[in-house]
């Protein structure tokens, strides 16, 4: 159930970004979610799209150096404590969060949080073993 995420990594500097966004635009691929994290010389911009094989082949084709990784997603109430009752349960469990980002959903009752985990068939039994309802790609798609 894990959701496939892009990782593109791109030097810091003015300009980057638009060249990996506007290869995605002219592919006819939607962008569902995204986090930026940099450095002082290369950032990395990951992206949850509508269509990732269109968005690879777009930015391969840009040269950009991009990966897919598998994340997983939860959905959580929009409320104070939700995302620290997920995380407690994670690491409960001995399983390490190396990042994450969240996105409130259009009808904002619920925020969607990415979850990059060491193991996502895990994290995901241990997640929906304490009632945490798990975000697929299909749910993405639809936002």
């Amino acid at each position: 159930m894990a959701i496939k995420q892009l990782s593109i990594f791109v030097e810091n500097r003015e300009g980057t970004l638009v060249t990996v966004t506007d290869a995605i635009a002219k592919a006819g691929v939607d962008i569902r979610a995204m986090s930026v994290a940099d450095t002082n010389d290369f950032g990395i911009f990951r992206l949850i799209v509508t269509d990732i094989a269109k968005a690879k082949q777009a930015l391969d084709d840009a040269n950009a150096f991009v990966s897919i990784t598998e994340v997983v997603g939860v959905a959580v109430q929009d409320e104070p404590g939700a995302l620290a009752k997920v995380v407690k349960i994670l690491a409960d469990n001995n399983i390490n969060i190396e990042y994450m980002y969240a996105f409130i959903t259009v009808s904002k009752k619920f925020a969607y949080v990415v979850l990059r985990v060491e193991d996502n068939d895990t994290a995901e039994k241990i997640l929906t073993e304490h009632g945490i309802s798990l975000v697929t790609e299909e749910d993405m798609a639809k936002l």
